[in-house]
């Protein structure tokens, strides 16, 4: 890919066109191929062969070039990277600061205009002055003659423009003689996703994944079930979730989930250092396990555990840093791409800030909404902290997890459909109500099959506007998720509404009641 020349929207336009580098992008447009032949080139004096190569070049969204392309051979994919990021091609043109015909005055065509040698070749004149243009070759000639001029004083020789390719270099391998190479490569790609094989191979792969989420997912309950001892049945709650079973296939979030699970597991279990170790590996996986963090904090704070918070924190930073190491070492362009990425996303599907986008016509830049959702983010995680201190007992980790997790949810850029099971297994221990949980995943459910109908174009009205209908989607998932918010806030303020805690307050053997449910134990 090329580099980047500023924020685009999802219609590839610029966020900010008095920021954008239009003339770069055009330049490198137009140079593309120059850059690619001159990477071509470098490929094959490290790989020490004539190196064959084919491929196809592409628009991305923001009409800029890019490029996918097979070569024949092994190199390592570090070796690839640092080959892309070392090419550049210069481009030594004249100046093209200076407008001198502007479309309304152009050169006019001389049939006779004769040249060196007297013969008759035609040329284009200025205009004005009849004076004869020189020709592309004549003026390649003389800004030679130039350069060969400043060589010889000793004078910086500045191209016109520098080609060199962006940071995103996706490099794969596939073995010799697979479909990939040879009877595919012929294939239109919009041809191959009927091919048997190849819904044989999609089948294979999302039957191969299914069987892994799904034991993941019964780990997870598993897990749970364990957190409480005296209330097991509340992983019911994880386990027959109807956003569990839409979503655990989306991505491979359910990673996270299982992790995040084992976290409250040990902790349950009074094991500081393996929660750490747990909250490490999911954050590495996915961002939101770090907030767990944030629960021990208020906990030990509260209570004066500092050894259990400081050993926590420890193991799952050095957690952290042993699984990131690898990636940051070998490639930490591609290593960051994530938080660029993130960095200079503007508002995204299923978010507040998209529906405040569209329904108020105005394009907010991504430092905006960065600046405003961090700040929003730190007020509620304060409230979070202020409400978990001043509370007549201590919170359950999963209440102020959840709490933490649903705030950073609801003012996030984006919320894609797999999120839900972020909030899953923190919403099912913190508030555990077959009530309030149905409340809440119906929420989830209007908005799933709303951001679908929403990415096919089925919710666009016939005049072309905005879809309304999913942003009243967005509306019913936050408001669900703020009703959750809500009554896990009441568990926490007057205990004797959390069935938690009235469980534990019950001597075992008897039969327990709540709001929600009925259980004999």
């Amino acid at each position: 890919t090329l580099p980047s020349y500023g924020p685009v929207r999802d219609d590839g336009t610029p966020v900010d066109p008095t920021t954008y580098d239009y003339g770069r992008a055009a330049r490198d447009a137009l140079h593309f191929g120059k850059g690619i032949d001159r990477l071509a080139q470098n490929l094959r004096r490290v790989a020490g062969y004539q190196l064959q190569y084919f491929g196809t070049i592409e628009p991305q969204r923001r009409l800029a070039p890019h490029a996918h392309f097979a070569i024949r051979g092994t190199l390592p994919r570090a070796v690839v990277k640092q080959v892309v990021a070392a090419t550049y091609a210069n481009v030594w043109w004249p100046a093209t600061a200076r407008v001198v015909y502007d479309g309304v005055t152009v050169p006019v065509w001389d049939p006779a205009v004769v040249d060196d040698q007297g013969a008759v070749v035609g040329g284009y004149t200025d205009p004005a002055t009849g004076t004869v243009l020189p020709t592309w070759e004549q003026t390649m000639d003389d800004l030679d003659g130039e350069h060969a001029q400043a060589g010889e004083a000793g004078e910086a020789i500045e191209p016109l423009h520098c080609v060199r390719f962006g940071t995103q270099v996706d490099v794969k391998g596939v073995l010799a003689g697979s479909p990939d190479l040879e009877a595919r490569q012929r294939v239109p790609a919009g041809s191959l996703y009927g091919q048997p094989d190849v819904q044989r191979e999609i089948r294979i792969f999302v039957i191969v994944h299914a069987l892994a989420f799904a034991a993941l997912a019964l780990l997870s309950a598993w897990l749970l079930a364990g957190v409480n001892r005296r209330r097991p049945w509340d992983a019911a709650l994880f386990a027959a979730s109807p956003a569990l079973a839409l979503t655990f296939l989306v991505n491979w979030d359910m990673t996270a989930v299982v992790l995040v699970a084992a976290a409250l597991w040990s902790w349950a279990r009074g094991r500081p250092i393996l929660t750490g170790v747990l909250i490490g590996l999911g954050t590495a996986t996915k961002l939101y396990p770090l907030f767990l963090l944030g629960g021990l904090l208020v906990i030990c704070v509260r209570e004066r555990r500092w050894r259990e918070l400081i050993g926590a924190t420890l193991a799952g930073a050095a957690t952290w840093l042993v699984a990131n190491a690898p990636g940051f070492l070998t490639g930490p362009e591609q290593w960051k791409v994530f938080w660029s990425f993130n960095s200079e996303r503007t508002a995204d599907l299923g978010s507040v800030w998209l529906v405040v986008s569209q329904a108020g016509d105005q394009a907010f830049s991504a430092h905006t909404i960065n600046v405003w959702s961090y700040a929003i983010f730190g007020v509620w995680c304060a409230a979070v902290a202020l409400l978990g201190w001043m509370a007549p007992t201590t919170p359950r980790l999963a209440q102020l997890a959840f709490l933490v997790v649903a705030g950073f949810l609801l003012v996030n850029k984006v919320y894609s459909p797999q999120y839900v099971l972020w909030l899953l297994p923190l919403a099912v221990l913190a508030r555990p109500s077959w009530r309030d949980q149905i409340i809440g995943q119906a929420g989830e459910l209007v908005y799933f099959a709303s951001v679908w109908w929403y990415l096919d174009g089925e919710l666009a009205p016939g005049g072309g506007e905005d879809a309304g209908f999913y942003w009243l989607a967005i509306a019913v998932r936050v408001a669900a998720e703020l009703y959750l918010c809500a009554m896990v806030v009441r568990d926490i303020w007057w205990p004797r509404h959390d069935p938690v805690r009235q469980t534990a307050m019950l001597p075992r053997g008897q039969a327990i009641a709540t709001r929600s449910n009925v259980v004999a134990v």
